[in-house]
């Protein structure tokens, strides 16, 4: 697979993009980087490059309607009595709301065919046998594009944006498709928005020596995280989550803690790419991670984790709900009854349910992902509902939440609610997670982390080594961004053989420390599944 993290990627295919995009006059680099576009998606899924472009000409159709209408309601509101102007703006509204519903039932329909088809038939047919229907659906077998999950996103966020007038419908429909293939967006995002991205990609800068740097030391720093530590544990991560009952409890969590640190290891690392990718060609791409292991909440967790989707769902689901003439409505009555606290977490709550479920399918089609979301959903409703009752038992007890010893409890239980979350969202099921989280408590034991157990899971002593390394390399330069300093903008200060050694240390480190090789299995990157 042509995966960021390939020798094809980082010494075939980008190598070979960044020249002719720095070779061509500026006005062509436009199009070079949609031909590179759809070769790499045509490399990765085929002809199924065709769903991209139909959801690009689509989302183009729409944002050029919804344009027309917002300009004849102008026209029309410029030569109208004070009296009408409310009634065009009504009927104005109601003509946006159904070609955006359209283009929603285009978009995420291709969606949730191809990606939920066999999920959702599979279900009904359980349905149909339960209340004894007799009759049984051909469950549908679709191949699904990849990334499309991301670009359906991104391009209902150009369709959405035009509807409420923060952007303007763009008449050129290259730039719309330019937008939703970029190639180093295509697999695992980050979810961009229109405004912030499109024009950047239109207008071509030439890659610079400092941009050339910077973004070369975050590929190498993504490549890090997803060669030496996330592929390193794979081979313990898929064994446990296969024959976890061969296990005592103290495994299976050490299996939960394994995954989540492999989960971040590759996405962030897979994030450092594509960003660094951008960097390269003097393209800002949005950030997806913000330190989210040094959160004191889950809510603050997934402020922090995964950005680019979270500011998706609050901007375009949580927003929209919450402030829907119905749940504003109902925000009054519960407000009067239950104060100002616990009043507009009725509503918010109901706006939150809404979020979690759509974040849970959103990851993949099965009772497991549905149950993570839920799983978050409440853990973040629950924090919401004790939040007054833990600042009154702080301020009773004399206890300062500001405290560091206070800040780190706050994180390390922030840690294990997350790994726990993970572990669901691993599980090859729904039923396999429930068994692993009850193993856990039922099969309580250390045994197997001290007794040698742990060195037979396709991890030997070196491994943990290397990878606890690798992990406390990663937690510093977090922990100093976290403080406001940012390591490359310190190296970037130094002379040119300093950073050349720096680079030369890197790459070093990947060659000596990488998992790669004979005997290697490669590992598709998580994400690009969804």
């Amino acid at each position: 697979m042509l995966s960021y993290c390939s020798l094809e990627y980082l010494i075939a295919f980008l190598p070979a993009v960044m020249l002719l995009y720095q070779i061509l006059p500026r006005r062509f680099r436009r199009y070079l980087l949609l031909a590179a576009g759809y070769a790499f998606f045509w490399y990765l899924s085929g002809i199924l490059v065709l769903w991209n472009i139909a959801v690009a000409v689509c989302v183009w159709l729409t944002g050029l309607r919804l344009s027309a209408i917002l300009k004849k309601r102008d026209e029309q509101l410029a030569a109208a009595e004070r009296g009408e102007k409310k009634m065009i703006r009504a009927a104005c509204e109601k003509k946006l709301r159904l070609w955006v519903i359209l283009a929603a039932a285009v978009c995420f329909g291709i969606l949730l065919t191809l990606k939920y088809g066999a999920f959702f038939t599979g279900n009904l047919n359980s349905l149909f046998r339960l209340v004894h229907a007799g009759r049984q659906l051909r469950i549908p077998q679709f191949l699904v594009p990849i990334g499309i999950s991301f670009y359906t996103l991104q391009a209902m966020s150009y369709v959405f944006d035009v509807q409420k007038e923060k952007i303007s419908a763009d008449r050129n429909p290259l730039r719309v498709a330019l937008f939703l293939s970029f190639f180093p967006l295509l697999m695992e995002g980050p979810i961009a928005r229109y405004n912030e991205t499109a024009p950047q990609l239109w207008d071509g800068p030439g890659i610079t020596l400092a941009g050339l740097q910077r973004g070369g030391w975050r590929i190498l720093y993504g490549v890090i995280k997803k060669l030496v530590v996330a592929d390193r544990v794979n081979a313990a991560v898929e064994l446990l989550y296969t024959d976890f009952s061969k296990y005592d409890g103290g495994i299976v969590f050490l299996a939960a803690l394994l995954f989540t640190c492999q989960e971040y290891m590759e996405f962030s690392g897979t994030m450092d790419i594509v960003i660094g990718t951008g960097e390269c060609l003097s393209i800002s791409l949005p950030e997806n991670f913000r330190q989210p292991f040094f959160s004191a909440t889950i809510s603050e967790f997934w402020t922090r984790w995964h950005i680019s989707l979270g500011a998706w769902l609050r901007d375009y689901v949580f927003y929209p709900l919450s402030m829907s003439p119905p749940l504003k409505k109902l925000t009054k009555k519960c407000r009067r009854r239950l104060g100002n606290h616990y009043g507009p977490l009725v509503t918010s709550s109901i706006a939150l349910f809404a979020v979690w479920l759509f974040n849970g399918l959103w990851h993949g089609a099965g009772w497991s992902f549905i149950f993570f979301g839920m799983y978050h959903f409440v853990m973040i409703a629950a924090g919401n509902l004790i939040q007054p009752l833990v600042i009154g038992f702080s301020e009773k007890h004399n206890i300062n939440r500001r405290n560091p010893f206070y800040r780190a409890f706050q994180i390390i239980r922030t840690f294990l609610i997350v790994a726990v979350g993970e572990m669901f969202f691993r599980a090859l099921s729904l039923k396999y997670g429930l068994l692993m989280f009850a193993q856990i408590f039922t099969k309580a034991s250390l045994k197997g982390l001290t007794d040698g157990t742990a060195l037979k899971l396709g991890m030997d002593g070196q491994d943990y080594i290397i990878t606890a390394v690798v992990i406390g390399f990663v937690f510093v330069v977090s922990l100093l961004r976290e403080r406001g300093y940012n390591v490359r903008d310190h190296l970037m200060a130094k002379n040119m053989a300093v950073r050349s050694l720096v680079t030369v240390l890197m790459i070093s480190f990947i060659i000596l420390f990488g998992a790669y090789g004979t005997g290697y299995v490669p590992v598709d990157p998580i994400y690009a599944n969804f």
